[in-house]
């Protein structure tokens, strides 16, 4: 079943592209390009939803409406 997870990406002082799913306790991944990380991220979930906990959460995760906001202090 396909559903859209929430992604954090982020470039870090290095200029590696991490990217996280807050879904899921220290589900993250990193990467050279947007594209990588990405690649990688989708190897770890495909993990994460292997362990029993894991699928319960990706089972129940029905979001209605997902979005992102940015702000500044």
């Amino acid at each position: 079943m396909a559903k859209q997870l929430p992604l954090i990406v982020e470039k870090d002082e290095d200029g590696i592209y991490v990217v996280e799913c807050p879904l899921f306790d220290g589900c993250y991944s990193q990467g050279q390009t947007i594209d990588e990380a990405l690649k990688n991220i989708r190897e770890v979930l495909a993990l994460v939803v292997e362990e029993e906990k894991g699928r319960q959460t990706f089972n129940s995760y029905l979001p209605q409406e997902l979005s992102f906001h940015t702000l500044f202090l």
